[in-house]
């Protein structure tokens, strides 16, 4: 399965259930993800005392501190409406891709 299915699925069922975003206009990203192309999957995954570095540095979950790993190995911005993440990302030198 592309890994990028079940993030956004999991990021629009939050945001409809957070209140963020109504359930009908979740189907239009969904819709949007499926016509993807794969994301490559990296070989060398992050070793767990970089992502624990980066979670208690930066105040994240582990979670937000993988993105923030493989963002800052890629040096590439982060896409997020996370406050803590942005601000990470931006603390990181990585930044944040705004709409």
């Amino acid at each position: 399965m592309n890994p990028a299915i079940a993030t956004t699925a999991f990021v629009l069922d939050n945001s409809v259930l957070c209140g963020w975003i109504l359930a009908n206009q979740a189907t239009p990203y969904s819709d949007a993800v499926a016509g993807l192309r794969p994301i490559r999957i990296e070989a060398a995954p992050p070793q767990p005392a970089a992502l624990l570095s980066l979670a208690l540095r930066f105040q994240l979950t582990s979670y937000d501190a993988a993105y923030l790993e493989l963002a800052l190995r890629l040096q590439l911005p982060i896409a997020t409406r996370d406050d803590a993440l942005a601000e990470a990302a931006w603390a990181a030198g990585v930044g944040v891709l705004t709409a």
